[in-house]
């Protein structure tokens, strides 16, 4: 007789779409009506639905939130002799697109407990790029790391000092604010993601550039179709191929029926999370005035061993884990020869000891009740 309690699913896009399959399903059969696959009407539609719901004031849809980051940097020029800011702790795509496009990503280390951009370490690394000559500081990517809000006044002022670009890595935090706004406006271009995993996420790829600037939302619509201009076959630069599907547009239409209500119910489990576990493991911190996306929920233990062993008794118990992020981007083989060999104590250090639990809005409290059992039963 097999005793294995009923597996906890990390994440449950079945059940969600149990919730949204009466208005999903017309969506859909409207898309195959009609047949105007890529950039049909509900692209636009999702396009106006997302900046309504973040307050910016203009919303440009593409193919992933990568291709979000890259066609902002595009707008930008930002090349070869260019050193572009970003937290070391993070997902590969921040530090990625830079490389793709020449320039050179300068990595900076985390806060321990809130695990955002560390601002007077991001300060000393724009001194040290200056004081040695060899690049030129053009922009800063601050990351919104597990759906947490950087400091973004802090960002600006020292952007403004210094006369940078700055890009909002929105991809795990659509949905979360700082001081009453929501995100989509704190930065010149924020990107998001709608990657199935994220809090709003699509049945595919799929992204988003948010800006306050029409001049630059209308360059990121050329930039996502091969640089065209006012006609299909008017080539005014080089762009890319970074369209979204109307398929994708379909399903986040329907998914943002439920967003503002599943961003409640992962706010509920985080706070019972904190409740119960803060006595036992190092939860996150929380960043001062801020509602989060809660996208993950990273528990820190105490060393590599003392995680091994939750994450094996978690197993046991039918509650899954996982390591957001097992190596810091500065320590990955693809990014060594464009580190300038800073330690980075602190990214390095988190790396060895996080741990994430299992949160999303279809989590019934008996489960978050048994993963709390099982945290506390294996520290």
């Amino acid at each position: 007789m097999n005793d294995m309690p009923r597996p906890i699913p990390f994440l449950d896009l079945k059940a969600q779409q149990a919730r949204i399959v009466a208005d999903l399903r017309p969506r859909l059969d409207a898309v195959l009506a009609h047949c105007q696959f890529i950039l049909g009407p509900e692209v636009a539609e999702l396009e106006r639905t997302l900046a309504a719901f973040c307050g910016a004031t203009h919303c440009v849809t593409v193919s992933s939130g990568t291709d979000a980051l890259q066609i902002a940097m595009m707008a930008e020029e930002i090349g070869r002799g260019d050193a572009v800011f970003l937290p070391a702790f993070t997902y590969t795509a921040t530090a990625e697109v830079p490389l793709v496009l020449g320039a050179t990503p300068v990595f900076v280390d985390i806060d321990p407990r809130t695990f955002q951009i560390d601002i007077a370490h991001l300060a000393a690394r724009i001194a040290e790029v200056k004081a040695k000559g060899a690049l030129r500081p053009r922009a800063i990517i601050g990351v919104d790391l597990f759906g947490q809000p950087a400091d973004w006044p802090a960002i600006r002022a020292i952007a403004e000092q210094e006369g940078l670009f700055t890009i909002d890595d929105c991809a795990q935090a659509f949905g979360a604010s700082l001081h009453g706004v929501r995100l989509g406006s704190m930065a010149d271009a924020t990107a998001t993601s709608f990657f199935p995993s994220k809090p709003l996420g699509a049945y595919g790829d799929g992204g988003a550039l948010f800006t306050e600037s029409a001049e630059r939302a209308a360059l990121f619509r050329s930039l996502r179709t091969h640089g065209e201009g006012t006609t299909r076959y008017e080539v005014l630069r080089t762009g890319m191929n970074g369209r979204m599907d109307t398929f994708q547009a379909a399903v986040l239409l329907s998914k943002m029926t439920v967003f503002q209500d599943e961003l409640a119910a992962r706010e509920k489990i985080a706070a019972v999370y904190d409740s119960r576990l803060g006595n036992a493991v190092t939860t996150p911190a929380r960043v001062p005035d801020s509602e989060s996306a809660f996208a993950i929920y990273a528990i820190l233990l105490p060393d590599g061993a003392a995680r091994d062993r939750m994450q094996a008794g978690l197993a046991a118990a039918g509650v899954p884990s996982a390591i957001y992020y097992p190596r810091p981007l500065h320590h990955q083989p693809a990014y060594a020869g464009a580190h300038d060999g800073t330690a980075l104590p602190v990214s390095e250090d988190v790396s060895t000891r996080i741990m994430a639990l299992p949160l999303h809005p279809d989590l019934t409290d008996h489960d978050v009740d048994r993963i709390c059992d099982a945290v506390l039963a294996n520290v």
